[in-house]
């Protein structure tokens, strides 16, 4: 159906006439406009239904990407949907003898994206609950309407696009409508809604075709400052304001991140050729100089020691800047735990050096902390834990954290084979832990950290009662590393089915811990790298004297820019050296098996088996997992798994002895401080004997690694 043309009328003239609303609000487009100016391409309403130009055409400086922010506005809430899955349930209006209702339609456009947009912009859609009070209120909406919806048609890449409105059965086409369609909405009072119906002819979907940036001296920027990549158009890309603003954000943090601060886009150019429907744009760009960092300053610290923060902050003076180096500063920021909001600010000009000073404003957090979690497996049964922390003991940053837990082994399938093993356990378990931290001691990057804990592990195949205390030095050579060197003592009684063991282990341990990751609990990029080495010698005091090792590393790669897609790999090892296996106490030994080892099996019951067929433990441990971390929604994922893993009896793993895999399917749903995890794991070969599920559920907080 042809579209009538939007007509010749005087909207200035309207606007005087009808300059009362009846108390009707317009609202700005706001969501549905692009963060520059509107569009203006020469063409009025009066020549929306004309046939476009035959040559190139020049968009003023004044050109707006309408739909740019439009694609990415919230539509109306429904009243319950949680995930969106049951569409609009909007209940239409009753007719109204004191205001007129009243239905709008769009018709002609078939792209979901593009209907979208123009909603977005639409005072008539936006205003739809909020009836108007006569017919020239509605009116109005429509010769609103009647301006912006071109202009999201051009910043959804379709220029040659029409756009009508009729009310009731008049087509708004020039002045002498909009009191003819004024009284047809009329005639609908108190009888029916009126008919709004917004016909759009978007006609051809325009191509971006080139993409031009020079200095302001009209020369192109070399290869090394901005690479070809930036500036090449795939053919089919669209010509929509969020792809060019997309590109002019890309080139400027391209910019940015070699060195320059002060990179902007001083002016853009885009030339629409209707002929070919396609459109270039030519960006101008200034770079700015080229800088380094500067002098940070920390601000905002009331109860804090200022160097406790300077510590955590890995650059120097002169230093190549970059938004990186910013990211990570912050980031190593929160890692002070005294500290609440983080803001880092840039200077607005280059210091003496051609250094760029760095502002860090901080808040800091309240100083205690109470919580409680909870935990629960069906094959390891439920647990509590409750913690108390001090973030600033005694104004250096000083944290304090108390840890009582408590486990229940709730559907305990090796009872019987305890008891007949003489195993005193009734599957209750809990440890009382404390742990002290007192970072950048005398304003280094050296941390003292002491640790002491007592309680009974009581674990499927065995019981440990005993406690111990560590205390060590940690030195953070960078955000992401850091090497530690500690003294560690422990004593106790470990009970299982090779017997008793009393211990007394004492020795100088180091670790190195290294960690690249996005994010804490769900990391979608780098690596994670652990690994620990304890000689408990004889001489120290220790019996039995053995030497314990462990290393593990996880990777995370995204297969996308957003992270929707990533892979997830983890594998461990471990070995104990220096005594026989019955020597070494239970909680020492290695095994697998449990949410975070190999899923489906039973927690720690992976490994050699001892008299009555109870897991004793081994000498050696190594197991991987692998996951695919799929998002469907912003808040819903699906994550298959496959587990595979055992301890060994030897000090080194035998590839002879079998590795138990396990495969299954997790539901993540994403929140603010992490994903809820849910895990359902198969195992793909059961232990002969056992009573063991064949099915475990998982749930807990964060990725299982």
């Amino acid at each position: 159906m042809p579209i009538p043309e939007a007509g010749g009328f005087n909207h200035d003239r309207y606007r005087q006439r009808h300059a009362v609303d009846s108390g009707v609000r317009v609202p700005p487009p706001q969501c549905g406009r692009s963060p520059v100016a509107s569009i203006r391409r020469g063409r009025d309403p009066a020549r929306l239904s004309a046939r476009p130009p035959s040559g190139p055409s020049r968009i003023p400086a004044r050109w707006a990407l309408a739909a740019g922010l439009a694609l990415s506005c919230p539509g109306p809430a429904a009243a319950f949907d949680l995930f969106g899955w049951f569409g609009d349930t909007e209940e239409p209006l009753a007719p109204s003898a004191t205001a007129l209702p009243y239905d709008v339609k769009f018709r002609g456009a078939d792209d979901d994206a593009l209907v979208t947009a123009l909603q977005d912009v639409s005072a008539l859609h936006k205003l739809r609950r909020e009836p108007p009070p006569d017919g020239e209120g509605l009116v109005r909406r429509a010769e609103v309407d009647l301006r912006r919806l071109p202009e999201a048609l051009e910043g959804s890449g379709y220029y040659a696009g029409r756009v009508a409105v009729r009310v009731g059965e008049v087509t708004l086409s020039g002045e002498a409508s909009l009191l003819a369609a004024s009284r047809a909405a009329e005639r609908d009072r108190a009888r029916t809604l009126v008919p709004v119906k917004v016909a759009v002819d978007p006609g051809p979907l325009y191509h971006l075709r080139r993409i031009g940036v020079r200095d302001r001296a009209g020369r192109p920027l070399p290869a090394e400052l901005l690479p070809e990549r930036l500036t090449r158009v795939d053919p089919d890309t669209p010509a929509r304001s969020a792809a060019v603003l997309a590109r002019e954000a890309a080139i400027v943090d391209r910019l940015r991140a070699q060195g320059h601060p002060f990179a902007k886009v001083v002016s853009r150019d885009p030339v629409v050729d209707d002929a070919a429907q396609a459109m270039d744009v030519t960006f101008t760009v200034d770079p700015g100089p080229v800088a380094g960092l500067g002098a940070v300053t920390v601000r905002g610290t009331d109860g804090l020691d200022p160097a406790v923060v300077r510590s955590f902050i890995y650059t120097e003076p002169g230093d190549p800047y970059s938004p990186k180096a910013l990211a990570d500063m912050r980031k190593a920021l929160t890692k002070v735990e005294a500290l609440g909001s983080i803001r880092i600010r840039e200077g607005e000009a280059l210091d003496a050096d051609g250094n760029l000073p760095i502002f860090v404003d901080v808040t800091e957090r309240p100083t205690n902390l109470f919580g409680i979690a909870a935990r629960y497996s069906t094959v390891d049964g439920p647990g509590v834990r409750a913690t108390y922390s001090n973030r600033n003991l005694f104004g250096g940053g000083e944290t304090l954290r108390l840890d009582a837990d408590l486990s229940y082994l709730g559907n305990d399938l090796y009872a019987t084979q305890r008891k007949l093993a003489g195993i005193n356990s009734n599957g209750l378990g809990g440890r009382l832990q404390a742990t002290f931290v007192k970072p950048a001691l005398w304003g280094t990057r050296n941390d003292l950290v002491a640790s002491a804990f007592a309680g009974r592990e009581a674990q499927q195949s065995y019981v440990v009662d005993g406690g111990g205390a560590t205390v060590g030095i940690r030195h953070r050579v960078s955000d992401t590393f850091f090497a530690q060197v500690n003294l560690d003592g422990q004593a106790g009684r470990s009970q299982d089915a090779l017997g008793k063991v009393d211990y007394r282990l004492i020795g100088l341990g180091a670790s190195l811990s290294y960690d690249s990751t996005d994010s804490l609990l769900d990391p979608t990029r780098g690596i994670r790298l652990t690994a620990s080495a304890t000689p408990y010698a004889g001489f120290l005091g220790s019996d039995p004297s053995i030497f314990v090792a462990k290393a593990q590393g996880s990777a995370y790669y995204a297969l996308d820019d957003d992270g929707w897609y990533v892979l997830a790999g983890r594998l461990g090892f471990g070995s104990i050296s220096g005594a026989r296996l019955d020597e070494i106490p239970a909680n020492i030994r290695f095994f697998a098996g449990g949410g975070g080892s190999v899923r489906g099996f039973p927690y720690r019951t992976l490994g050699p088996r001892g008299p009555f067929n109870l897991p004793v433990g081994g000498r050696s441990l190594l197991e991987a997992s692998l996951e695919a971390r799929i998002k469907v929604t912003d808040t819903i994922g699906v994550v298959p798994f496959f587990d595979a893993g055992t301890a060994f009896a030897g000090e080194l793993p035998d590839f002879d002895e079998r590795i138990r895999t396990a495969v299954g399917l997790g539901l993540r749903y994403y929140t603010a401080i992490g994903p809820i995890r849910v895990d359902l794991a198969f195992p793909l070969d059961r232990i002969k004997g056992n009573r063991e599920h064949p099915v475990a559920l998982y749930i807990s907080l964060g990725q299982a690694f």
